[in-house]
């Protein structure tokens, strides 16, 4: 086609996305959410997200650029987090199409925060030119990305930065997040989106050249073979394959039990660390509960003994990190009875002794407990959790001290994607074990969250290991190289010795006040382009 006719074809197709904004920024939105696992079309989402910008920059009112921020938001964030819906077939109390509404219902809520990015920046820059909107954008875009992580509990998943993330070999662009953080990756996405449209503006042929060139090679930079070192944490991580569908079949806990104890038992007259899944354990460990409750999940109801066996297990050497059920007891109808649970991982010794404890910080609304429950139980709502009662949430970032094991953060399922919130800075930890139950996630979801899980290797300078029921499973090392894996849907085992960690990087010391400064040095920067009218 001739670049006459191809040009033509464009600014046709470009008059017609801005005649139809509203529609076009819904499939905008949609496509973005294409770059990131297990797709991971990055080009596609850049591309998007550039003509977002156009269209949000021609807003005729603050009125329309909220609402273009809220359609893009609305749309990335439904299709993103489209696993969700996949929860919703492993329960029986609610029909699992809910799930389907559920997401876009929740997507709503979500999607205020691109749209405060969009408003703000309008107000702040319109009129403005192309890199001072884009750096006013970028700004604001970190602070919304920000909020959405704490406020009303928070949910950061995804943060546009994902899309930044290279292969497993590679850390992509995301190695800069140890100087810019997560949120500041974000805006770091929106930057090069304004440049590359500042670079179409000036036709400056060479200039859009070299950016797509420096753009795939940082993406697929190698990072595997610069550091080769080893740390002196001998290790064995299981996935012992529990599918969502039976892991709460008291029949099958037994079942279970043994599938994760026959991985784990070679090489167990050797001294390691062995890592176990989210909710690894069936049995109650821990004594004084009624009866009837160790019966309901092994056929000992000994919880003395179900220890012992899983010290014989790992072996007299060894240091087990496994997910298990806290109970926290109390009355109930006049008898003693579970009023509150705890997600907990518990360190247990070769001799069935539980030395430590963590409790999960950030739960899962809707998962692990009910919202406003004396409302919403009355309208048939329930937890997709099997069980009555809720869980409580722990006081958040811990360090355990394994002595020769070295000392392991502890970051259970999903809290893991909370960028500044997952290391004790005060005991900053040599690694971090983040055991899962990824099982209901869909296809989408266990990628999406070891990428996230990558993100915070890299920003935080320490490696990650993650055991999961169903996989994905990983070692990941301080620069996010995923260094071994266990695919979906396996029973299997990685041994190694956990990798080592790096220096505490500057955003370990200043966590989520870098990102911060980057979006306050991002807006004053805009604000001095407009006045100057340079860029």
């Amino acid at each position: 086609m001739p670049v006459r006719n191809l040009t033509e074809a464009v600014a046709r197709l470009w008059q017609w996305i801005a005649a139809h904004a509203r529609w076009s920024v819904l499939a905008l939105g949609a496509v973005g959410a294409l770059a990131y696992p297990p797709l991971g079309l990055w080009p596609i989402g850049l591309l998007a997200l550039a003509l977002f910008l156009q269209l949000l920059r021609r807003a005729e009112s603050w009125k329309q650029a909220a609402l273009l921020g809220w359609l893009f938001g609305w749309a990335h964030l439904t299709i993103a987090n489209n696993w969700i819906a996949t929860a919703f077939t492993y329960q029986a109390e609610m029909p699992p199409v809910l799930g389907w509404f559920a997401v876009p219902l929740l997507c709503i809520y979500l999607a205020v925060y691109p749209a405060v990015a969009a408003l703000a920046a309008h107000l702040a820059a319109r009129n403005s030119r192309t890199l001072a909107y884009a750096g006013m954008f970028a700004g604001t875009w970190i602070v919304s990305e920000w909020l959405r992580s704490w406020v009303f509990t928070g949910y950061p998943w995804p943060p546009l930065g994902l899309m930044l993330l290279g292969d497993f070999d590679s850390p992509g662009i995301a190695l800069l997040l140890p100087w810019l953080g997560t949120y500041a990756l974000s805006g770091l996405v929106i930057l090069i989106v304004g440049l590359a449209i500042w670079l179409v503006e000036r036709k400056t042929r060479i200039g859009q050249a070299v950016l797509a060139i420096v753009l795939v090679g940082l993406m697929n930079l190698p990072l595997g073979s610069l550091d080769k070192a080893e740390g002196y944490v001998p290790f064995a991580l299981i996935q012992p394959l529990i599918p969502q569908e039976e892991r709460e079949d008291p029949s099958k806990f037994e079942e279970q039990f043994i599938r994760t104890a026959q991985l784990t038992m070679p090489g167990n007259e050797e001294a390691r660390l062995v890592l176990w899944p989210e909710a690894a354990i069936p049995d109650y460990l821990e004594d004084g509960y009624p009866r009837r409750y160790y019966l309901a999940r092994t056929a000992a109801a000994d919880p003395a003994f179900a220890r012992q066996r899983i010290g014989a297990v790992i072996g007299a050497e060894s240091v087990l990190l496994a997910g298990l059920v806290h109970l926290d007891m109390g009355q109930r109808n006049g008898r003693l009875a579970a009023v509150s649970a705890r997600n907990a991982v518990s360190a247990i010794d070769g001799e069935g002794t539980i030395f430590a404890n963590y409790a999960k910080a950030h739960l899962v609304p809707y998962g692990e407990y009910l919202p406003m429950r004396p409302i919403l139980e009355p309208l048939g709502l329930s937890r997709l959790v099997a069980g009555s009662i809720d869980y409580d949430p722990g006081p958040g970032p811990q360090t355990i001290d394994l002595a020769r094991f070295g000392k392991a953060g502890i970051q259970i399922c999903y809290e893991i994607v909370f960028s500044g919130q997952v290391v004790d800075r005060a005991n900053r930890p040599d690694y971090i074990f983040n055991p899962s139950n990824d099982g209901w996630f869909g296809s989408w979801g266990p990628p999406q969250h070891l990428a996230q899980a990558r993100l915070r290797a890299i920003e935080e300078g320490l490696p990650v290991l993650r055991s999961t029921t169903t996989g994905i499973s990983a070692v990941v090392d301080a620069n996010g190289v995923v260094r071994a894996h266990i695919d979906r849907n396996l029973a299997d085992r990685i041994d190694g010795m956990i990798p080592p960690a790096r220096a505490p990087t500057l955003f370990a010391r200043l966590g989520n006040w870098l990102p911060l400064g980057w979006a306050l040095l991002l807006i004053a920067a805009s604000v001095v382009a407009m006045r100057r009218r340079c860029v």
